[in-house]
């Protein structure tokens, strides 16, 4: 059974493109399965029946597993036998059998517009890891990119004048950015990131300057900023604003979904920017039309919205 196991999971990466996590995911779900099977006697796809697997699920939940748990484990065996039919390595499409169990979902936290505007305002600009903070948690609140996707961007990847990011770790897709961010991006790829990585000391073994078309944010050694290191900084910002809540990466991506669908923009445009697969996961839907992202963007993001505001100000201004 491994090596059905095996060419799915290669099936999904070459084809679907998904990242490591969610392939990580799959692969556990698939191994427990495989080894329920196999202490069974069951070695082969054709062996299997929509008896055996639901027998599966019930052993899922007489072990105490939580119904996320089961949940996930349905999607991944639900994906897998739908390839063994398309493949014809089996008779019947075994996922017929395959139930979800109902997972109530909690309200993901969030942070409000003031309290992302304190958290944003947090970092010390002056220093070079300062400001690179503050690019990181601007571009991530700006995006709703995830972690992988945001510790993954290269230089290369940011256009600042046109204002875009383009992620390519998992869903490839080209985000708007607002003129904030891409102002807080190009200060920062002028002024901190040559500077993050160089002590001054030419010994053997000292750091060097960051490679200019490299991993867009790095660390104190010029090297490409980590998953953990980056979630520390979100957790330093968070007990420093005081907050009464833990606050991680996703609190911005979800604070960047809600803000967007409070200020009217609609759920396919929110979905997309988030490379979410459904419309389910952002939350029911309002509207199927495609609209266009940027103005969709500029039109209800907070932070591009600052940008509009300080234009007609200036307009005003002048008027006078």
């Amino acid at each position: 059974m491994e090596h059905y196991v095996a060419s799915f999971l290669s099936y999904l990466a070459d084809h679907k493109r998904l990242s490591a996590g969610t392939l990580e995911c799959y692969r556990r779900d698939l191994e427990q399965f495989t080894l329920y099977m196999q202490e069974r006697g069951l070695m082969e796809p054709g062996e299997m029946t929509g008896a055996s697997v639901k027998l599966y699920f019930s052993a899922l939940d007489k072990a105490g597993k939580a119904a996320a748990t089961i949940a996930r484990a349905s999607v991944s065996l639900r994906a897998f036998f739908q390839y063994l039919q398309r493949e014809r390595l089996t008779e019947q499409d075994l996922s017929l059998s395959v139930e979800a169990p109902k997972v109530d979902k909690a309200m993901p936290q969030t942070l409000t517009i003031d309290e992302m505007d304190l958290l944003l305002n947090l970092p010390d600009v002056s220093s070079a890891a300062g400001l690179r903070d503050k690019a990181m948690l601007e571009l991530l609140y700006a995006t709703g990119i995830r972690v992988s996707e945001l510790i993954a961007i290269h230089v290369e990847d940011v256009d600042t004048s046109l204002r875009y990011v383009r992620c390519s770790s998992g869903k490839e897709r080209i985000i708007p950015i607002g003129a904030v961010t891409a102002e807080w991006i190009q200060k920062y790829i002028a002024d901190s990131r040559p500077v993050l990585g160089s002590s001054g000391d030419d010994g053997p073994g000292a750091p060097e300057t960051p490679d200019a078309k490299g991993a867009l944010f790095v660390n104190i050694r010029g090297e490409a900023i980590s998953r953990q290191g980056f979630w520390k900084i979100v957790k330093k910002y968070g007990e420093k604003a005081g907050f009464d809540f833990a606050i991680t990466p996703h609190t911005l991506r979800h604070s960047f979904a809600v803000h967007l669908l409070e200020g009217g923009a609609d759920v396919k445009s929110v979905q997309e920017m988030l490379g979410h697969a459904d419309m389910v996961t952002v939350q029911m839907y309002l509207s199927s039309k495609r609209s266009n992202l940027k103005s969709v963007y500029e039109s209800f993001h907070p932070r591009a919205q600052v940008q509009i505001m300080h234009k007609e100000t200036t307009i005003q201004q002048k008027g006078e």
